[in-house]
């Protein structure tokens, strides 16, 4: 094993540390603590709101806010009205809230010619969440009204919002730059600007469309900076942008979140779909955010798991924001269960229900691990960050959490049995609470129940309606903690070349090479494949295995005997899923699109 089984550490970490728990690409929900209902205003300010702006208290208390965070001190300490800021704190600490209070004053008074303060995010998520977070922090200000601006919207209806010439104006770069250039957005009369998530905005290649807006900009104004990280190219950009800039920081970047609790499961190189669909059917009703690397992946696993029965649906960066915006609304409201995402598709997510985050392919860096694991235990709920870990990131993973400050637990993936031991006892809470519940039933209903009744055991029938009920989805899959290589067979003697040996033959002297491998005793039979690959182009056993595998969707452990020819190449595969095998690859395969399966000798 090679992690510390051990609960998730607050202790300090270094530098890298710092910047990686810093990263925080969505808004977060400000609130303290979130489990209180929102209360009214009351006649004086509870004693953990001292010091915050008195035309924002009213907001605040009606928000249910009772203590500011540490990075609102920190901006309100800091803050003399005429600093720059520069402001940094790890995800769910209320950066959002605390940029607020910065730019509150500059709202206050004077006649409102146009925006005066401005916001740049680098997502249409993220600005339209600022805007709703800034929204309700300044709705009892005479001019803190409040609108959005983003790609993939529509442009009339932006046009006709701009023409209300908005306070507060929240905007991704490459459409603001669109308005300005059209002459439909006049920046003249900002006074205060608002880089959010800079470092994200230089990461997707935004600073021509950045520097672009900066030249329509008054230099008489506050910038304010909030970033994951300082690295050179954003302090570049900071400099040009900023005068006397002050660095604020809140919550130590370094220190891990006490309600996410961080776990690893170890699993077979082809077993990532088995242990999603055990976690994902132990979730439940739970909401699940499923972390790949690809637009493609996004796809591909949500169209799997949803023919498995889950209610599952992508995100990523392709999408129309119409489809977007649909899709987030079904996750948020509970329609859908799973959302499969990519890491630039997740940011400016703010679902504070959100049960779970499952790291279905590695993130590239601390940085990433810690944006992703942010989106669950948020506004004071417990949350869970799951890695699944194959042996060949073993070292990555020891050194993102290190880097991270983060002792993950290891455990094992849920086994079928902890699975239907608990789907079981889900069902049967629910069938006792509709029982309990259901007072007398319906004439018609409670003499449907006396004839199923009739004649049969009553525990027999119950048990058959329990089992009805588990059948929603697939079943469990059974994982292996380590899982078999196939062991090599070698031939006892070359095959001629050019020649090619019949199927009954091989194996005796002169037979062509072949692997050997150890039926599952649960398989009593295999059907046999071909494939149009064989020794004269390359093709070896393991390559083949790859790509059946792959091409397949299946697990080797699944895949019998390798047999190969010089023109091509015979396998097998176990009966029981040989007829799903067939379907899946008569698919053209986009990755070898020349290569083609058919059931050999008349079989599958």
């Amino acid at each position: 094993m090679y992690f510390a089984s051990a609960k998730p550490a607050g202790a300090p970490a270094g530098p890298d540390s710092a910047a990686a728990a810093a990263v925080e690409s969505a808004l977060e929900s400000e609130r303290t603590d979130a489990a209180s209902p929102a209360a009214p205003p009351d006649d004086a300010a509870a004693p953990g709101l001292a010091g915050t702006p008195a035309d924002l208290l009213p907001a605040l208390q009606r928000r249910g806010f009772q203590s500011l965070t540490e990075v609102q001190r920190a901006v309100l300490a800091a803050d003399d009205g005429a600093a720059d800021l520069r402001i940094t704190s790890r995800t769910g600490s209320g950066k959002t809230v605390a940029l607020g209070f910065a730019l509150a004053p500059g709202l206050i008074g004077g006649a409102r010619r146009g925006p005066c303060t401005l916001v740049i995010a680098p997502t249409r998520e993220l600005a339209m969440q600022v805007k709703e977070e800034l929204g309700w922090l300044f709705a009892d200000l005479p001019h803190g009204d409040c609108a959005v601006v983003t790609g993939g919207t529509s442009l009339v209806r932006e046009r006709r919002e701009l023409q209300r010439r908005p306070a507060v104006l929240v905007g991704t770069p490459g459409r603001l730059l669109d308005h300005v250039r059209e002459g439909v957005l006049d920046l003249s009369a900002v006074t205060q600007l608002v880089l959010d998530e800079a470092d994200q905005m230089l990461d997707l290649g935004f600073k021509d469309e950045l520097d672009g807006i900066l030249e329509h900009l008054p230099s008489a104004r506050r910038t304010h900076l909030v970033s994951a990280t300082f690295p050179d190219a954003v302090l570049a950009l900071a400099d040009r942008f900023q005068r006397t800039p002050v660095f604020v920081e809140g919550a130590a970047g370094g220190a891990a979140h006490a309600d996410i609790e961080h776990v690893v499961h170890r699993i077979g190189a082809r077993e990532h779909y088995a242990a999603l669909v055990n976690l994902l059917l132990l979730a439940g009703d739970a909401r699940t955010l499923l972390f790949v690397r690809t637009r493609e992946n996004t796809v591909s696993l949500a169209d799997k798991l949803a023919a498995d029965g889950f209610a599952a649906m992508p995100i990523h960066g392709d999408l129309a924001q119409a489809q977007r915006t649909r899709t987030l609304e079904s996750f948020r409201r509970g329609t859908v269960r799973a959302l499969v995402a990519t890491d630039v598709a997740a940011r400016g997510l703010d679902i504070p229900a959100v049960t779970a985050v499952v790291h279905v392919h590695p993130p590239i860096d601390s940085a990433t691990y810690v944006h992703r694991s942010g989106r669950t235990g948020r506004a004071g709920r417990k949350g869970r960050s799951i890695l699944l870990a194959t042996k060949n990131v073993e070292a990555r993973a020891r050194r993102l959490f290190r880097e991270a400050g983060i002792r993950p637990q290891l455990l094992p993936v849920p086994g079928p049995d902890e699975v239907e031991a608990c789907l079981l006892e889900r069902a049967t809470a629910a069938a006792t609470a509709a029982i309990d519940a259901g007072g007398t039933p319906r004439p018609d209903r409670r003499a449907a129940a006396e004839r199923l009744l009739q004649g049969r055991d009553p525990a027999a029938v119950v048990a058959a309606l329990l089992a009805q009920s588990l059948t929603q989805t697939r079943a469990p899959i059974a994982l292996a903690d380590q899982p078999p290589a196939p062991r090599v067979q070698p031939p006892r003697a070359e095959a001629p070349r050019g020649q090619r040996l019949p199927p009954e033959r091989r194996g005796e002297p002169g037979a062509p090479p072949s692997w050997r491998r150890e039926r599952p005793a649960a398989e009593a039979a295999f059907a046999r494949f071909r494939i149009n690959w064989g020794l004269r182009d390359g093709a070896d056993a393991r390559r083949i295995l790859a790509h059946v595998c792959r091409r397949g969707d299946i697990d080797s452990r699944l895949v019998g005997n390798i047999a190969l020819a010089p023109g091509s190449s015979t396998f097998e595969v176990a009966e029981s899923i040989a007829a799903s095998f067939a379907r899946r690859v008569q698919k053209r395969d986009r990755r070898d699109p020349h290569l083609f399966i058919v059931p050999a000798d008349g079989g599958a």
